[in-house]
């Protein structure tokens, strides 16, 4: 394969992820509306198109026609860039996460994943820690103390489960021996997901990713009744739009990576023993990975409508008293899997 045929190849495969992103991104609102209308004995959306489909993008042209008013004791360049930061980190830490296994197309062997790098796991890491510098940014920029304490709090919460995040990730990086997203995906065949070989890094992993994403019960930097709204209190049209969409697309991405670390993937186990034709298992195993990505997404939004915001004592608490030194047992458990059962 020439270059050019990779660079046209990777220019799809990016198009069809942004466009599918975006679209996600703006259903996933209806659909929280939704699922909390049904938690809370509600309706929800079902006014703008057959059952509130095109409420999403009634909402767009909403903000778009909106004033974007800017505080006058507001820093103006960053209180522009901390958005565009907070895409930026959400759209690009998707090019690493495979959704499927190779497909022939064409003529080429391509791979559902836009970029396949050997660092694919510390990468995410990396770029899921720069996101917390948009709403860090956004709150002092804003000349406003709410939105500077709702900047403050996500620094420490991010501080608090980063740690646990990334030790909880040690024990899959021990099992699979890379850090390459599609070999974590290829040690977990059969049933040896990693959800169901080390539960308890899955579980720190899990509640890490809800605080990451700043999602009840740890939306301390927002936290509407505190703050007013928190380090976006001050920001107003395509802006508060973008921290909107980046928010969602975030949930996305930490669901994908749930799914990719102890899922298994795209992995359906034991489904090569009912020898289908490779279209077919190509094809379940692609809806496998979007089964599982919406079911997570599901116990996202299904979490915030049912267990009420932690006070910010407790998240310290549980951030540094409970999750850090269960993802150290974690690691200390997978160790003595390898060393006992030599996996």
């Amino acid at each position: 394969m020439g270059i050019g045929e990779i660079i046209i190849i990777s220019a799809v495969k990016i198009l069809v992820i942004v466009g599918l992103l975006l679209l996600m991104v703006s259903y996933l609102t209806y659909f929280e509306r939704k699922i909390s209308a049904w938690a809370q004995n509600r309706i929800g959306p079902n006014r703008v198109g057959w059952k509130g489909l095109l409420q999403p993008f009634a909402d767009v042209f909403k903000l778009l026609l909106k004033e974007d008013i800017v505080p006058e004791r507001a820093n103006k360049m960053i209180h522009t860039i901390a958005p565009i930061i907070a895409l930026f980190v959400a759209f690009s830490t998707f090019a690493v996460i495979p959704f499927g296994p190779d497909v022939h197309l064409f003529g080429y062997d391509i791979q559902l994943v836009v970029a396949d790098v050997n660092i694919g796991i510390l990468f995410v890491l990396a770029l899921t820690s720069l996101g917390v510098y948009s709403l860090t940014l956004a709150g002092w920029s804003s000349g406003s103390k709410y939105s500077l304490l709702g900047g403050i709090r996500s620094s420490a919460q991010m501080i608090s489960y980063e740690i646990s995040m990334g030790f909880s990730v040690g024990g899959v990086l021990l099992l699979a021996e890379s850090l390459r997203p599609i070999a974590i995906v290829d040690s977990q065949a059969g049933w040896m997901w990693n959800a169901v070989v080390q539960p308890i890094g899955f579980i720190t992993f899990t509640v890490a990713a809800f605080a990451e994403t700043s999602r009840l019960p740890f939306d301390l930097p927002e936290a509407e009744p505190e703050l007013v709204g928190g380090f976006h209190t001050e920001y107003s049209s395509m802006k508060f739009a973008g921290f909107f969409l980046a928010e969602y697309a975030n949930m996305i991405i930490a669901s994908a990576l749930i799914v990719t670390l102890y899922l298994g993937g795209w992995q359906i186990p034991y489904i090569e023993l009912l020898e289908l034709p490779s279209w077919l298992l190509v094809i379940l195993q692609i809806g496998a990975f979007i089964f599982k990505l919406f079911a997570l997404l599901f116990f996202f939004i299904w979490v915030r409508w049912s267990i009420p915001r932690f006070r910010y004592d407790q998240l310290m608490n549980l951030g540094w008293k409970v999750m850090f030194p269960l993802s150290l047992i974690n690691i200390i458990w997978v160790a003595l899997l390898i060393m006992i059962f030599g996996l």
